[in-house]
């Protein structure tokens, strides 16, 4: 099966640039939410972790 797809791939021109840019995607979109775990307020994910208490409380009033 693997050999069937492969020579598929080999015969088309240009494919070896969609692991580049899936790579590349991956990359981004890892980088970017690390950085965003990194700059993230306190206050707000202090107050975003408290939600699940919240509405376990509401539920029980």
């Amino acid at each position: 099966m693997l050999k069937f797809i492969k020579g598929h791939m080999e015969s088309i021109e240009g494919i070896e640039i969609y692991p580049i840019i899936s790579l590349l995607i991956f990359g981004i979109f890892f980088i970017a939410l690390f950085w965003w775990v990194f700059s993230a307020k306190k206050d707000y994910i202090k107050q975003v972790s408290q939600i699940p208490i919240e509405t376990e409380k509401q539920k029980t009033s």
